[in-house]
């Protein structure tokens, strides 16, 4: 008996570069809670259950500094997957598997090149999401990827209650451009495990 495999395209959707902060931190709102996802209508897999697996380290030295911001990229990718996707037949065989491979920040001192100019921090934050549909008993997969990053620069001696303002709208951006990404990728590369979708099986 033969089995086929049926193996969607990983999809790299390398994107979202920013530009650099130049907005005033008043006007950044100082919410630090992990933004939430659950104004959107959920992702609907026919799947029978979902898992969320971790495979980012925080190395808690610099330039890393993701510990030091108020919202954790790596707690809101987690979030965004409870959120965001519903498995819904649990009879079935597959099962989806949501992994965190980046959810990094690094920072930079960039030296001022001219007198009388401030030095400068870029930070970058990085996020690797992948989500993979397993089937158990055709042993197929499937799944998309989206790495997105975003870059903030903002004076040295700026204090510490702007850097967490900055840092918290680098982030929530970071995420609402992720989440446009992964939704577009879910339905364009997994759209036959979204339930009521128009998928039609191709048995060539």
């Amino acid at each position: 008996m033969k089995i086929f495999k049926r193996i969607l395209p990983v999809v790299m959707m390398v994107s979202l570069m920013s530009a650099c902060a130049s907005m005033n931190a008043e006007e950044e709102t100082s919410n630090y809670r992990e933004p939430r996802f659950t104004n959107l209508e959920p992702i609907d897999l026919k799947v029978k259950k979902i898992e969320v697996i971790s495979e980012f380290t925080p190395s808690f030295t610099r330039p890393n500094v993701e510990h030091l911001f108020p919202i954790s990229i790596e707690k809101t990718a987690k979030i965004w997957a409870r959120d965001r996707l519903k498995a819904v037949d649990f009879g079935s065989d597959k099962i989806a598997t949501v992994i965190i491979k980046d959810a990094s920040v690094t920072e930079e001192i960039e030296k001022a090149q001219e007198m009388f100019t401030k030095d400068r921090i870029k930070y970058r934050a990085n996020l690797d999401v992948v989500i993979r549909v397993s089937d158990l008993k055709s042993l197929s997969k499937a799944e998309t990827e989206v790495i997105a990053w975003r870059e903030l620069i903002i004076p040295a001696d700026t204090d510490i209650a702007e850097k967490e303002q900055y840092w918290n709208s680098m982030v929530t951006k970071l995420f609402n451009e992720f989440n446009a990404k992964m939704d577009q990728n879910i339905r364009r590369y997994l759209n036959m495990y979204i339930a009521n979708s128009d998928y039609i099986e191709n048995y060539e």
